[in-house]
């Protein structure tokens, strides 16, 4: 009963830290396939700004890098689409997508079909970004990381493409057309503006918190060419100047900042699933763990019971009545060799006997003493 009472507890104890590291394990694993999905999808939008470029300048062919990142993005969605709950998104992402080369008329027709799609692929961003719990991450760094890849560089690629096909759309139109077309472009150069500043903020505070000892490095390099897209993108906007855009310009740095996105975010996805890797092999050595430590309870409970069993018989057979204890001989053996009266305890000889109480003894053969001696 008491090796009962001492390991029911010790069992629930483990049992309760076993499914906390099961439950942990499982969201890592999950966080990991989010990572994935995000390394798929981040092609995907650079592709769809190629497209959106080429198509407002009359070319009706998908390009080849959409099509490439479609069948990319599809097997991944094959694969976590389900649990990450973003298989519906993809599926009518996907249709828009191929629905593009059929569009027809006005630029701002075009123009109006593939935004439509951006914004589309960077709400599927946030759903995996959520649905795979990397938005809420404890760690710091992994919390900032994903945030700059899931939603900053995402936001800031597409606002810089949609500034270069504005200002070529405003060079060509007039009158209130183009007033609104440049309106639109100062907007995404806003946008630019306070995407980049976060992106950099949030890259800065992930180094400063990181436990990785190469996110620092690997993200300098990649990071400058990142920023020199986003100053030339800004030069090419030039806002505040009454000369409008300069359109060569942007097109140069939004070819530059494609090519730096695809570097940046392949770093950081990196360094994201590294720290998530550690934190796993943490995970699986806890449980590891948990197991010895639970075994090494077992048998010291079962030793110890064991042995005060041993003990408690030990304890019972010194308690036990030996042959002989209640049959003892209390006889006494006489002087002449044999044994006394029960009644008389002085032996048998004649002179061992004791007068009965209140007679004198007999010394003289039987005769009383003399009158004088009374």
């Amino acid at each position: 009963m008491l090796t009962v009472l001492v390991l029911l507890p010790a069992a629930g104890l483990f049992l309760r830290v076993l499914q906390e590291n099961s439950k942990q394990r499982d969201n890592v694993q999950l966080e990991q396939d989010g990572v994935e999905y995000l390394n798929a999808l981040s092609p995907l939008i650079s592709a769809l700004a190629e497209s959106q470029s080429s198509a407002l300048q009359g070319v009706a062919a998908e390009p080849a890098s959409v099509t490439a990142a479609v069948a990319r993005v599809q097997g991944v969605d094959d694969r976590f689409g389900q649990e990450l709950g973003a298989r519906t998104r993809w599926t009518d992402l996907k249709a828009k997508i191929a629905a593009l080369p059929k569009i027809k008329g006005t630029d701002d027709k075009v123009f109006t079909a593939h935004v439509e799609v951006a914004d589309l692929t960077i709400a599927l961003f946030t759903t995996v970004q959520e649905n795979s719990t990397l938005s809420r991450d404890p760690d710091a760094d992994i919390s900032f990381l994903q945030s700059v890849v899931a939603d900053k560089m995402p936001r800031a690629v597409t606002a810089v493409s949609r500034m270069s096909d504005l200002a070529n759309m405003a060079a060509a139109a007039t009158g209130s057309a183009k007033t609104t077309l440049n309106t639109k472009f100062g907007y995404q150069a806003l946008l630019v503006q306070d995407s980049v500043g976060d992106l950099t903020d949030r890259l800065q505070e992930a180094v400063d918190d990181t436990s990785s000892n190469t996110l620092s490095g690997n993200l300098v390099s990649n990071l400058d060419s990142f920023r020199r897209g986003i100053e030339a993108a800004n030069r090419g906007a030039n806002l505040g100047s009454t000369k409008g855009p300069n359109v060569s310009t942007l097109v140069t740095a939004q070819s530059t900042l494609q090519t730096a996105l695809s570097a940046l975010s392949g770093v950081i996805l990196k360094e994201i699933s590294g720290l998530l890797d550690d934190r796993s092999g943490s995970l699986t050595y806890k449980r590891i763990e948990a197991f010895v430590l639970f075994g090494i309870a077992i048998v010291l409970i079962v030793v110890a019971t064991l042995w005060t069993r041993g003990r408690a018989r030990e304890v019972q057979t010194g308690f036990t009545e030996q042959p002989g204890e209640t049959s003892r001989d209390v006889s006494v053996q006489v002087s002449g060799g044999g044994n006394a009266p029960v009644g008389n305890p002085y032996g048998g000889g004649p002179y061992d006997s004791v007068p009965n109480y209140g007679e004198a003894p007999n010394y003289g053969g039987g005769r009383e003493r003399s009158g004088a001696l009374r």
